[in-house]
């Protein structure tokens, strides 16, 4: 993905398995949320095709690949901040009925389904995001730095969240984040970006020891020392 002489993304290849959650770490302008917006219509790749299913979504709108099950979160949430969240549930959900208590429940929302989006805290706008995001009925799910802002609780009871996302809806995954601790812990695979070309892949803890990951982001405070 190239913007004017700008080389966002250069020959980056990767595959999501089914309901696997896959991480995708690198430094800030690594390409990271630009591949995101690629996989979702926001922008047409340069050069190079996007499968899912086996079919191209190059050309598709992103209302298209939606309705086709590709869900996402942006790393800013973005309620209807003037509709409760239970309004702001039924705007998203397009595919038949939707169990809109569950979600809620899930999400932690229930007791909050009639407040108006603008009157939730931070963390709440962050699982509401996720809440509309299930909405859709995605079978996969693109999120954006989902933990980024929280403090370390909040952090913890958002990998809990994921993890029984993933469990529940069988949703295969793609997670940007920044915050190593819950990347880490939650993962099955993690893709790393640096300059819009990807360095490494694999299991948490070869990425975590990996020279090349470690240099261009991580830095040694992460690296996994066997007992």
């Amino acid at each position: 993905m190239s913007f004017g002489g700008v080389v966002a993304l250069q020959g980056v290849n990767l595959d999501i398995p089914e309901r696997k959650i896959i991480g995708l770490i690198g430094p800030n302008g690594a390409g990271k949320t630009t591949l995101v917006n690629c996989a979702t219509g926001v922008y047409v790749p340069t050069k190079g095709n996007i499968t899912f299913d086996e079919y191209s979504i190059v050309k598709l709108k992103p209302h298209q690949i939606c309705r086709r099950g590709i869900g996402r979160t942006f790393q800013i949430p973005r309620p209807f901040l003037n509709i409760s969240v239970l309004a702001n549930l039924q705007v998203c959900a397009h595919k038949g009925s939707v169990d809109y208590d569950g979600l809620l429940e899930l999400t932690g929302l229930s007791p909050k389904k009639q407040h108006l989006a603008k009157q939730l805290t931070f963390q709440d706008r962050r699982r509401l995001e996720l809440c509309r995001a299930l909405a859709v009925k995605p079978r996969l799910l693109l999120l954006d730095e989902i933990a980024a802002g929280l403090n370390p609780a909040e952090t913890l009871e958002m990998i809990d969240l994921i993890k029984r996302i993933n469990k529940t809806f069988h949703l295969s995954m793609l997670w940007i984040e920044h915050v190593m601790t819950a990347i880490m812990e939650t993962a099955h695979h993690i893709i790393v970006l640096h300059q819009g070309q990807k360095i490494a892949e694999g299991p948490p803890r070869k990425i975590a020891n990996d020279p090349k990951v470690i240099e261009a982001y991580l830095g040694e405070e992460y690296r996994f020392v066997e007992a």
